[in-house]
């Protein structure tokens, strides 16, 4: 048995306070729809004193040396992996992913502390000649200061140490806002800070909705950076608002991602591939295959390999290792998926398999909804255009590699895609055309390793990558020093031929 609170508190200043108003909410099990614990509504004055907290502890923090602050991470590391089981049956409980997943979701954790860990020794800047005499020259990393982090329900671990960890080796002190859904994660996460001996005030985790918690960090001066992950509606408004206030804002969004399957693909492969990216995490995946772009030559031999294939994935509690197919998160998901499963119908696609919930007259079931396909999609249907966020997929027929990459690239969204292929030419070609942050060859849309960038083009973010040196970018500022040791002034540009 995994025991969990019954009510949880805010993580402020090194210290476990109960929030400023005695106002909660229920943490549901999405696979069986009965609480497992109640989650704090904060206020903006909880966001107030992690703010107060953050700021003095900052100061503090960004004076430890970095490979002191690394070595925080390696224990960090250390200890999640020692109770890497525990967290993860917790992530299912709360999450509703298989196990499995789960487990691999820890590890990504593990292996982002353990390799941000390694950049306390870099952290790299550069060294340049002057073009003055006695003159040195070179760029550092400085931290930002404060950082607020807000991350989604659907890696509710993962994402979080993409943020935090790069965050924290760099010198920030960090205020965290994790989803309502999924808050099991951060309370144990800031339970493993605290053993290592975080400096109190470095992390504060204040849990509550997007509309008190999280506006209230975007609109606070002090937190120079805004890091999230989460739906396009959501980050449009906070970049906006950061935009007003000159505030760095790191946007990871959504996705409509399409694996392309060509005539000379090895179909049992794509088979594989498609059906781990479709519906690994119930398709709640922002790098989810929710689209299949597939040759006509062999559109109708893959077709029925998936829905061989899918006849055999098996639907229930993630807990169940056996099951390969958890819950959604939530009955409002659960609704919405649907209601795109009817907008594809009422569109003409004709629906090959799925397009139902399981457990819909039961009471504290669960919200289940079944691996969905539809074939004859054409490109300009909604299905085939907007973010479902479920196991939903559609597939489309294409004459040519061309006409393959043009489907893919006209979507606003582009955060992963795929193709298999044996032709080196079209992977070569394919890789430089297709307009997305992920491209992968022989391998579905999801899997992204942490040492590598992590994000997307056009509507999926603004530019900036979670995970791989690129998340230091997020939050370090580059300062450029100058040191002149010739004993007198010397001016740039002006001076340089003495």
């Amino acid at each position: 048995m995994v025991n969990i609170e019954k009510k949880l508190v805010n993580y402020i200043d090194g210290q476990w306070v109960l929030p400023d108003r005695n106002n909660y909410t229920a943490v549901v099990n999405p696979a069986t729809g009965q609480t497992i614990t109640k989650v704090p509504l904060s206020t903006e004055n909880d966001v107030q004193a992690a703010v107060k907290s953050a700021k003095k502890a900052q100061k503090e923090w960004a004076l430890v040396p970095a490979p002191q602050r690394a070595e925080l991470l390696y224990r960090v590391g250390s200890m999640m992996k020692e109770r890497k089981e525990h967290l993860s049956r917790l992530l299912t409980m709360e999450n509703g992913k298989v196990l499995e997943e789960a487990r691999g979701e820890v590890q990504e954790g593990i292996d982002m502390a353990f390799y941000m860990a390694g950049e306390g020794r870099r952290l790299f800047g550069q060294t340049t000649p002057s073009e003055l005499k006695n003159k040195f020259a070179m760029s550092v990393r400085a931290p930002v200061g404060v950082v607020g982090i807000i991350t989604p329900w659907n890696f509710p671990i993962a994402i979080a140490t993409w943020k935090s960890f790069p965050a924290i080796v760099a010198g920030n002190a960090v205020i965290w806002k994790p989803a309502t859904e999924t808050p099991i994660m951060a309370y144990e996460l800031a339970k493993i800070f605290e053993e290592a001996g975080l400096p109190n005030g470095v992390l504060n985790v204040v849990f509550g909705s997007g509309s008190d918690v999280g506006e209230a960090m975007v609109a606070d001066d002090t937190i120079r950076v805004i890091s999230f992950t989460g739906s396009n509606e959501t980050g449009k408004n906070i970049a906006s608002k950061c935009g007003m206030k000159l505030k760095k804002v790191s946007l990871e969004m959504g996705g409509k991602n399409a694996v392309i399957v060509m005539d000379d693909a090895d179909l049992s492969l794509a088979v594989e591939g498609i059906l781990w990216s479709a519906f690994g995490t119930s398709g709640q995946r922002c790098t989810a295959c929710s689209r299949v772009i597939v040759h006509k030559d062999v559109k109708e031999e893959l077709t029925e390999r998936l829905m061989t294939e899918m006849e055999k994935l098996t639907v229930g509690n993630g807990l169940d290792e056996t099951v390969k197919v958890g819950p959604i998160i939530n009955a409002g998901a659960l609704e919405k998926i649907d209601r795109y499963v009817q907008i594809g119908r009422q569109e003409g696609a004709v629906l090959l398999a799925g397009g139902y919930t399981l457990h819909e007259d039961k009471e504290d079931a669960g919200y289940y909804y079944v691996p969905t396909l539809f074939t004859d999609v054409d490109r300009t249907m909604r299905i085939a255009k907007e973010e479902i966020f479920g196991p939903v997929v559609s597939l489309i027929e294409v004459e040519s590699l061309e006409e393959a990459v043009e489907i893919n690239n006209e979507v606003s969204y582009g955060l992963s895609s795929s193709i298999f292929t044996q032709n080196v030419n079209q992977v070569f070609a394919a890789q430089r055309d297709l307009d997305t942050g992920i491209v992968y060859v022989n391998a579905g849309t999801i899997g992204a390793e942490i040492h590598l960038p992590f994000g997307g083009t056009k509507g999926t973010g603004n530019g900036h990558r979670d995970s791989g040196l690129a998340a230091l970018d997020v939050f370090t500022e580059w300062k450029s020093v100058y040191v002149d040791f010739s004993g007198k002034l010397q001016r740039a540009q002006i001076d340089t031929e003495q």
